[in-house]
C-alpha cells in the first residue's frame, strides 16, 4: 500500500461529518501538505492529490472546507497562475482532486486558506509548541509580558506549494520565483535540476521579506514519523538541506506575530513545500 493510498483511509464518512474517524485534530497537527500520487507526470496525463495534514501517527487527510481556500492554482514559466478551484473535490471518496498540465517544464501547485481557523491552547501546551516550532516572535511576546503560565489562543492559515514537473526537462524558472504567501518556502535552485549529491538551498519570505531565525524542517514522506533533517534560517532567510535522491519530501515553516484587539493572541502561518521524484523501476 502506498502513503497516498493509506492517506484515504482517514476520509469524511459523510459530507456534513465534523470528526475524522482517525488521528487528532485542529492545530495539533501542524504540517499541511499537497500530496499528489506522482510528483513526476507525461504530458497530458494527471494524477489524482488530497490534502494532508499531520506526520507519523497524526496523519490524514486534511478537513479543510472548500469555503475557507482562497486561491488554488499553478504556476509555470510565463508566472500567469492558472485557477485550479475548479479541479478541486474537497472530502470526496478518492481524493481532493486532480492535477493535469498539456506542456512540459516544472509547475508550482499553490493553496492558501484563509485565517478563520482559531487554536486554544493551555499555557505549558502553548510553549511547548511554540518551543518545538521556533515562534520566537510568540515566546519573546508571552515573556516580555509576563504571560508564560497563562492560556494563548491563534488565528491561523495553511499555505502550501507543490513542485510537479511535467515531461522530461523544459523550464523551471518558476520554482525560484516567489508566488506571494504570507509565509513562503522558495527554493533557489529547482530540486528537479540538481545532481543528488549536492546541498538544496531555500529562502524563507515572511509577508515579502527574508525571514531570519524561522525553523525548517525537511521530512521523508515514506518515513514521516520526525524530520529527517532542520535548520534555522540565516539572517538572509537562507538555508540548506542534503539533496534527497528519491521519495516524496514535505518541508515546512511554522511563523507568527502578535495581535492586538483582535480577540487572539497571534495570527500564525503554516506553510509548507511538497516535491518528489520519479519511482525508479529496474
Amino acid at each position: 500500500m502506498t502513503r497516498f493510498t493509506a492517506g484515504l483511509r482517514c476520509l469524511l464518512p459523510a459530507a456534513g461529518a465534523l470528526v475524522l474517524a482517525c488521528g487528532p485534530q485542529g492545530a495539533a497537527a501542524h504540517e499541511f501538505w499537497i500530496q499528489p500520487e506522482r510528483f513526476w507526470l507525461p504530458a497530458g496525463t494527471s494524477t489524482p492529490m488530497t490534502l494532508q495534514v499531520g506526520t507519523g501517527t497524526e496523519r490524514q487527510r486534511s478537513q479543510l472546507p472548500p469555503r475557507r481556500v482562497l486561491r488554488f492554482d499553478a504556476t509555470a514559466l510565463d508566472g500567469e497562475p492558472q485557477d485550479l478551484r475548479p479541479a478541486l473535490t474537497l472530502g470526496a471518496p478518492d481524493a481532493d482532486g486532480a492535477l493535469s498540465f498539456a506542456q512540459p517544464g516544472a509547475y508550482v501547485v499553490t493553496l492558501r486558506s484563509d485565517a478563520n481557523a482559531q487554536s486554544h491552547q493551555s499555557a505549558a501546551r502553548f510553549n511547548a509548541y511554540a518551543e518545538e516550532e521556533g515562534l520566537t516572535p510568540a515566546l519573546e511576546t508571552r515573556a516580555a509580558k509576563g504571560l508564560q503560565a497563562i492560556d494563548a489562543s491563534e488565528r491561523y492559515s495553511r499555505q502550501t506549494k507543490a513542485l510537479i514537473q511535467v515531461g522530461d526537462g523544459g523550464a523551471q524558472e518558476a520554482v525560484t520565483r516567489p508566488v506571494g504567501l504570507a509565509l513562503e518556502i522558495v527554493p533557489e535552485v529547482s530540486p528537479y535540476v540538481l545532481p543528488r549529491s549536492t546541498t538544496l538551498p531555500v529562502r524563507v519570505l515572511y509577508e515579502g521579506q527574508p525571514l531570519a531565525g524561522a525553523l525548517v524542517k525537511l521530512t521523508d514522506l515514506a518515513d514521516d514519523a520526525a524530520p529527517l533533517e532542520q535548520h534555522r534560517t540565516d539572517d538572509e532567510g537562507r538555508a540548506g538541506f542534503a539533496m534527497p535522491s528519491s521519495g516524496a519530501w514535505m518541508m515546512d515553516v511554522v511563523w507568527t506575530k502578535p495581535l492586538t484587539d483582535e480577540g487572539v493572541d497571534f495570527e500564525t502561518v503554516f506553510s509548507s513545500l511538497s516535491f518528489g521524484f520519479p519511482v525508479r523501476t529496474r
